[in-house]
């Protein structure tokens, strides 16, 4: 099969390669998915399990990418509650080999059942990106209906789904990003929109919970904006600051099957929408990965066609 690789640390975007890899094995309790669509996050590269599995060992050449739409291929032994043709989507484990590859395994309570009616690149942009907007606003945040949220990065994959979902729970939304960004921010749903360019974050007010997904300087000025017992919350790093007598959070995503079905529930009947920016085909993924690309919506790759699938290596 085909994927695209990485074998030196130091090359970044340009160590990445289509390379012919083995077809997957399929071990206990593994799903094989024959992948149509995927995405990445260009920092992964720097990510120690890209290089290295849940061991510490080598792993290169490693398959980057974690986030995949597609159709079931090959169930591993034990493996229950999916079936062979079934379409799915899902994220890919973060030490193993990911979904910039014609087929890839991946633990099945990783992947939720897709809807027939959902298309496989709007399904590729919502696993990382959805479920790390849900579980920092509801999860870590604890955000409730007649709250205020400020979220970074409001118009990015991952901000721009927090805003749809904020809005809907029945909160203020205060929304930050460029100048260029204001539109789609309140297109989303957010009330009230701040250019970190033009205007000054400490006048927006004091709002219960916030959520950072851009890190150094602005995170580091962001508990101020939280009001007393409010939560900060954010993707990138540690906070060095936390608001007063409040709580600072740093998280990770985790895979989660049940949210996954009802955030494909909520693009399903139009009350959530990915933003889909550049859709390459796979021997295009290097350039995709370039500093720069991607400020206008997620990149997707598209491996295969929505036209009918088989089971197995081809």
């Amino acid at each position: 099969m085909q994927a695209i690789t990485v074998r030196d640390r130091d090359a970044g975007a340009g160590g990445l390669a289509l390379t012919e890899l083995p077809y997957p094995h399929a071990a206990e309790n593994d799903v094989i998915v024959r992948v149509h669509a995927a995405g990445f996050t260009r920092g992964e590269l720097a990510w120690p399990g890209t290089w290295t599995d849940r061991a510490g060992r080598d792993r290169t050449p490693s398959v980057p990418g974690h986030e995949l739409s597609g159709t079931v291929a090959e169930l591993g032994y034990g493996t229950t509650g999916l079936t062979v043709g079934q379409r799915v989507f899902g994220m890919a484990d973060w030490t193993r080999d990911g979904s910039l590859a014609e087929y890839t395994a991946v633990e099945a309570r990783n992947l939720a059942p897709l809807p027939s009616d959902v298309d496989y690149i709007e399904a590729a942009a919502l696993p990382i990106s959805g479920l790390t907007a849900w579980q920092g606003l509801f999860d870590h945040g604890r955000l409730t209906a007649g709250q205020t949220v400020l979220i970074h990065g409001a118009a990015g994959s991952v901000g721009s789904i927090a805003v749809q979902l904020a809005h809907e729970a029945g909160a203020g939304v205060i929304a930050t990003g460029r100048s260029a960004d204001r539109d789609t921010a309140l297109r989303l749903g957010a009330d009230v929109f701040v250019d970190l360019q033009a205007d000054r974050l400490e006048d927006t007010g004091k709002v219960d919970v916030l959520f950072d997904v851009i890190g150094g300087e602005i995170l580091h000025r962001s508990a101020a904006a939280v009001r007393a017992g409010g939560t900060l919350i954010t993707t990138v790093e540690p906070p060095m600051v936390k608001p007063e007598d409040g709580r600072a959070v740093f998280f990770v995503v985790e895979p989660d099957r049940v949210r996954l079905a009802d955030l494909a529930q909520r693009l399903r009947n139009g009350r959530l929408k990915p933003i889909i920016g550049e859709v390459r085909a796979l021997a295009e993924t290097p350039a995709a990965f370039a500093p720069g690309r991607g400020r206008h919506g997620k990149t997707i790759v598209r491996i295969v066609s929505d036209g009918p699938t088989e089971a197995g290596p081809q």
